[in-house]
């Protein structure tokens, strides 16, 4: 029987249920917000054979995209933070991209470390683990674009339903592409929360 080059959502939610990268209860964020999942990727990423497969599932989706395999291997992979650094790295190998970045927050401003320079940087894949809201992915395709580099590509292992499908308004935007799209579920309030109303333990989590 052949593999499947690119494993489908429940299998991929399966191996993040395993690794402890996708966890069902009742989580309380610093916001105030209830939800009855959370997701922390990096826990999945600890584990080399996920961290391969995955990443490995997400660069064909990418390849899929002529965009991208037309250019090959003169792009440049890009992460919206250092949270995003694990899968950066693995679809960097896995597509064999001749570059590497990602931004970090300073002041509450996204942004490329020192010395990456307009005109150096080829052309970009944004990849990160999750987009629960899509704006990390907003704001990096615009850091891009202030170095003069173009925008090929965009995606992440997970894409809540409430974050874009595409980057920019129209038929013509940045596709991002997922393995897995989730149907995310909130209470803005304590007493709207199907989880508080069963009185279940509440974990308060960090981000």
């Amino acid at each position: 029987m052949m593999p499947q080059l690119i494993p489908p959502p429940e299998q991929v939610m399966e191996m993040l249920k395993k690794t402890g990268g996708f966890r069902e209860g009742h989580f309380v964020y610093p916001s105030g917000r209830h939800t009855p999942h959370y997701f922390q990727m990096p826990l999945a990423f600890r584990y080399y054979d996920t961290a391969r497969v995955l990443a490995v599932a997400l660069s064909r989706k990418l390849r899929l995209e002529k965009d991208i395999s037309s250019v090959l291997p003169k792009v440049a992979i890009i992460s919206p933070s250092p949270g995003g650094i694990p899968v950066a790295f693995g679809v960097r190998e896995a597509l064999c991209a001749e570059q590497i970045y990602w931004a970090e927050r300073e002041e509450g401003k996204r942004m490329f470390r020192q010395y990456v320079n307009a005109g150096e940087v080829n052309p970009c894949v944004i990849v990160d683990d999750i987009a629960r809201s899509g704006d990390a992915l907003l704001e990096t395709v615009n850091l891009v674009r202030e170095l003069g580099a173009q925008v090929i590509g965009c995606g992440v292992i997970v894409r809540f339903n409430s974050a874009p499908a595409r980057i920019d308004d129209g038929a013509e935007g940045i596709p991002v592409l997922s393995l897995v799209e989730f149907d995310a579920k909130w209470y803005e309030k304590e007493d709207d929360c199907v989880e508080c109303r069963k009185d279940a333990p509440a974990e308060h989590v960090r981000f």
